[in-house]
């Protein structure tokens, strides 16, 4: 996580204003969390036309229920039936199966053993430092890699990063990227990353001890777990397990990547980014092992103002492509498999703060932010010391193995059906061209194999879809009016994977 240079504003790379130094134990009280968690979901009929009256057996609700609290639960009735989860395959089975919390100790603690990673410390140090972690994290990559039967390759891009914010003299930022090659749909790309660098109290500290263990440790310890199990799978599109330096300084890593990726021309449908995702324990005491919450941005930070301000006033602020990519993860993250529930959160990040995913927003990809539920600030940012009796600095036993484990296969859930999936439809229209009660939308094929598509619609109240319509073809008319609900599409593949649904503009 990284400071913004403004108190009043996220500044590209940070997470908050200034390092948290409390003085005092944190409070006692334990305190109540209002978070919404992934709701059920199913498959529709088929059809191009499609009639009202399937969606709701009991009807639309639009009077008032028995306390004369008005009910619109039903309401608008619809075409469809309820939407349901998206099941895990075999092999997504098999994959979160094998998520070890031994083997994400062993990398936790392999890279606090480093003392500082510190984006300014020594680079060329073989046992402390940001360079003995980099090259320690390019070895473990290139072990896991050795299995895949050349399908993935490690490389550990880099650049001079010239004085700016928090860099005071020409300094190298590298990646380190384990690029696992899709097998029908290579150019589809979707990234997981980590920040291995690390930061004590203050930010221009490159020699004082920052473990790091939470903060950036855990995330880097998932992109490399699922690099591991990935390693021999042959998933249909594009996976990058990257671990990103410079992110405490500024976002450096992140930023370059992002571009690297531009410059190629890859088509990036998917980024996430693992940060503070160790510790279970808030700062009250209270634990909370079964829960992780995905930050997903609303209008999209690339988008120009004529298309920024035809979303807002056709009420698409809540539909990005990377809330879409949210309410994906929800429907996929089975928390019978993974042991977690999404607590997905509809802003781009926590107040002041700022991470990896930003770069790849800027760039026009979806991107969003997995962290843990509530955090302890004395184990961020903060030197390592006892102060009135209180332990503070980022330190491995302030981590919890299984709950990373749970975030690790929350992740893969996440990754393995969106690789697996065909890639989203594009050009997804709405028809506006007359008053109508009803919805027409029309499409064009995205890549990878397509066997047929669901259009998905939900009250415009509601924050996950709740009906699914099956479709062939690439358009539809729905007996639906445009007027009451939110529309999408989405693609479905030969062996029933879904992609992420696409909020229609209209035509």
């Amino acid at each position: 996580m990284h400071d913004p240079a403004h108190p009043s504003s996220q500044a590209p790379g940070s997470d908050t204003t200034a390092s948290p130094h409390p003085s005092s134990p944190p409070p006692a009280t334990t305190r109540r969390r209002l978070l919404g968690g992934s709701g059920a979901l199913a498959a529709g009929a088929v059809g191009a036309t499609v009639s009202r009256g399937s969606a709701a057996a009991a009807g639309p609700g639009r009077g008032p229920g028995p306390s004369g609290v008005l009910d619109t639960a039903e309401w608008p009735d619809g075409p469809g039936r309820p939407l349901r989860a998206q099941r895990a395959d075999r092999e997504l089975r098999a994959i979160m199966a094998e998520v070890d919390p031994d083997r994400i100790r062993a990398i936790v603690e392999k890279l606090v053993s480093f003392g500082t990673r510190h984006t300014l410390s020594s680079q060329d140090d073989p046992e402390r430092g940001i360079g003995a972690a980099r090259d320690w994290i390019a070895a473990e990559m290139r072990r896991y890699a050795a299995r895949s039967g050349g399908r993935m390759s490690v490389t550990v891009p880099s650049y001079v990063q010239e004085p700016a914010s928090r860099i005071p003299a020409p300094t190298r930022i590298s990646n380190v990227v384990a690029r696992l090659e899709g097998s029908s749909d290579p150019g589809r790309v979707y990234v997981v990353s980590g920040h291995y660098d690390s930061r004590a109290t203050d930010v221009m500290d490159a020699t004082s001890d920052a473990p790091g263990a939470d903060d950036d440790a855990s995330g880097v310890a998932v992109a490399m777990e699922l690099a591991r199990i990935m390693a021999t799978r042959r998933p249909a599109a594009t996976i990058l397990f990257a671990a990103v330096a410079g992110e405490e300084q500024g976002l450096y890593g992140s930023t370059f990547l992002a571009r690297q990726l531009t410059e190629e021309g890859a088509d990036v449908q998917g980024m996430f980014t693992d940060d503070i995702v160790g510790s279970s324990r808030a700062d009250d005491g209270e634990r909370d092992r079964r829960s992780v919450r995905l930050f997903v941005q609303g209008v999209p930070t690339s988008e120009d103002e004529a298309r920024a301000a035809t979303r807002l006033s056709i009420g698409g602020e809540n539909d990005s492509p990377t809330r879409q990519l949210g309410r994906f993860v929800a429907e996929v993250a089975d928390p019978r498999l993974t042991g977690m529930e999404v607590r997905l959160v509809y802003r781009l990040d926590r107040y002041l703060r700022g991470g990896d995913h930003r770069p790849f927003l800027e760039a026009g990809y979806p991107a969003a932010r997995f962290t843990e539920p509530a955090e302890d600030f004395a184990h961020q940012h903060q030197d390592v010391r006892v102060e009135d009796g209180v332990q503070y600095g980022d330190l491995v036993r302030f981590c919890d193995m299984d709950y990373i484990a749970g975030v690790t296969r929350v992740n893969a859930a996440a990754l393995w059906s969106l690789a697996q999936a065909p890639g989203v439809p594009r050009d997804v229209v709405v028809d506006t061209t007359a008053l109508t009660n009803d919805s027409t939308l029309s499409w064009s094929p995205g890549s990878g194999e397509t066997a047929s598509y669901e259009v998905v619609w939900r009250p415009t109240p509601e924050p996950l879809w709740q009906h699914v319509v099956a479709v062939r073809g690439t358009s539809a008319t729905l007996d639906l009016s445009k007027d009451n609900v939110v529309l999408g599409v989405r693609a479905v593949g030969p062996d029933g994977h879904r992609s992420p649904a696409v909020f229609p503009f209209p035509a």
